[in-house]
């Protein structure tokens, strides 16, 4: 059963964006860890220090566990950031510049 099933919700049609360059699912109003989550990926950051994997930890924009590069631009904090039709979500390594 899929989101609006469960909730009776009425939200726009559902669209796609990638992840790594793979296709997923969201739905309007959808942040990136909302929609990472949906499709199983809980982990979308690594670490500078040591490379451990990194996912949502608060889920309210304090830790900056969540960090992901979005359309190019990096340290964009997943559980914040709204997704639009087309967006380009990757996997972050350290800080997402080349240092």
């Amino acid at each position: 059963m899929n989101p609006p099933e469960q909730t009776r919700a009425r939200p726009g049609p559902a669209f796609t964006v990638t992840f790594d360059g793979r296709e997923i699912d969201a739905w309007p109003g959808q942040t990136v860890a909302a929609a990472l989550w949906a499709a199983g990926v809980t982990s979308w950051r690594t670490t500078r220090s040591e490379g451990s994997p990194r996912g949502v930890f608060c889920g309210i924009g304090v830790c900056f566990d969540c960090l992901v590069t979005v359309n190019d631009r990096p340290n964009q904090r997943a559980c914040l950031v709204p997704l639009r039709p087309g967006d380009a979500i990757r996997t972050q390594e350290g800080t997402g510049h080349d240092d």
